[in-house]
């Protein structure tokens, strides 16, 4: 079997709060991931999620426990691993298409390639005739496909998603789960996603990770064997609902 590419053992985190004692985030938290998975990480409220990916990204550094990528200690942000957060995060007075090579502006990365770069990302993300416009007239969904477009800016290995479409009206979270659907699968990238929609979950994920309440740990795990391609009409189907069950039951069922 080949090595995972990123992998996490015995995580613990703890936190200091200035009203009250410093608190325990996670603690013994282990994951190993595929080149190529679509993992989805699920749990209650409070229990370590956010945590856990800002760990996997080198953004923080835990107490005990090691992350390594490529088999190798993770103690920093690496250019391989791209990061999408709950909020789009755009700056205002940028256009999409500049908000989107923004990063590999800062990266001096020579303008002919990123001129060509930004193209096709406005293209894959599905942006094609607002490249120009502001976040100001820009729809919800809209500004989550130029973060999502940032995010893929650095042609990232791995790339970790926070609840990226959490303030998103039902059918447009919808559209956009078909449409990182479709990314995934033409580029193949590995993903962990933390999300707190159990069907999202399931429909995007080749495997769901459900998280104990904090400090967080790994209390369940599942496959997901339903066929792809996935078309949002799966979402009806028995397997689907049943997988969704035994998941949000893990949750529910948590002391």
């Amino acid at each position: 079997m080949m090595p995972p590419i990123l992998e996490a053992e015995s995580l613990r985190m703890t936190f200091a709060d200035p009203d009250r004692a410093a608190f325990l985030a996670l603690d013994g938290m282990s994951l190993a991931v595929s080149d190529g998975e679509f993992l989805a990480v699920v749990g209650p409220s409070g229990c370590g999620k956010s945590t856990l990916l800002r760990l996997l990204a080198g953004l923080l550094q835990p107490i005990s426990g090691t992350v390594c990528f490529r088999g190798q200690p993770l103690t920093a942000p690496q250019r391989e691993i791209g990061f999408m957060f709950q909020r789009a995060n755009l700056m205002p007075w940028r256009t999409a298409l500049q908000n989107i090579v923004l990063p590999l502006e800062i990266s001096h990365v020579p303008k002919t390639e990123i001129a060509a770069r930004a193209q096709d990302l406005v293209a894959l993300v599905g942006l094609d005739g607002f490249a120009g416009a502001y976040p100001r007239q820009l729809s919800g969904g809209m500004q989550q496909r130029v973060a999502l477009a940032r995010a893929l800016s650095h042609e990232p290995s791995i790339l970790l998603l926070d609840e990226p479409f959490g303030s998103l009206d039902a059918l447009t979270r919808e559209r956009m789960n078909a449409e990182l659907l479709r990314i995934w699968t033409v580029h193949q990238r590995t993903v962990v996603m933390v999300t707190h929609s159990i069907s999202e979950a399931v429909f995007l994920a080749d495997r769901v990770l459900v998280m104990s309440p904090r400090p967080g740990r790994v209390r369940a795990e599942f496959a997901i064997t339903l066929p792809r391609p996935r078309p949002l009409a799966l979402t009806s189907e028995p397997e689907f609902m049943t997988l969704a069950r035994a998941v949000r039951a893990e949750i529910v069922d948590s002391d």
